[in-house]
């Protein structure tokens, strides 16, 4: 019994494997509607409150944006700070210890859902996102980041 008590610690504490400074490699990813934005960071971090995960993009015409959120895995919603193209608040769930589900909203309604996923190696993560923009138009991108 106690082998099995300490297996379960040992796998609850086991590290987040999307912890880390991220970076997008355009040319293998795919955004539709496009174009693909230049370049694009994601810095996942454990704080107190849960995951903060801070973003930063360089759009195909050199504007900019940048968004902020805390979030901890239970599914509720908590606000996302800044210009994030997907909305006002996002919900986050682990789906196993590489997968993470993600559902933004804008003023409450569902504008976007997204799947992030570290490959096995941990070397890259790929997130997949489907759903509206603000703009209306249908989504479907998935976006390659490689660990820093």
């Amino acid at each position: 019994m106690f082998v099995g008590l300490f297996a379960s610690a040992v796998i609850a504490q086991a590290p987040d494997a999307h912890v880390g400074v991220w970076k997008l490699n355009p040319a293998k990813s795919k955004y539709e509607p496009g174009p693909s934005p230049k370049s694009g960071t994601s810095r996942w971090e454990v704080v107190a409150a849960g995951i903060k995960v801070t973003s930063e993009d360089v759009l195909a015409d050199g504007t900019t944006r940048h968004w902020e959120s805390t979030a901890n895995y239970d599914g509720k919603d908590y606000p996302v700070t800044g210009n994030s193209p997907n909305g006002d608040t996002l919900a986050r769930t682990r789906v196993d210890a590489r997968t993470i589900k993600t559902i933004s909203k804008k003023g409450g309604k569902v504008t976007t859902t997204q799947t992030s996923v570290v490959a096995p190696d941990g070397k890259t993560r790929t997130v997949t996102t489907t759903g509206v923009n603000a703009a209306g138009q249908k989504v479907h991108n998935i976006a390659v980041y490689e660990k820093q």
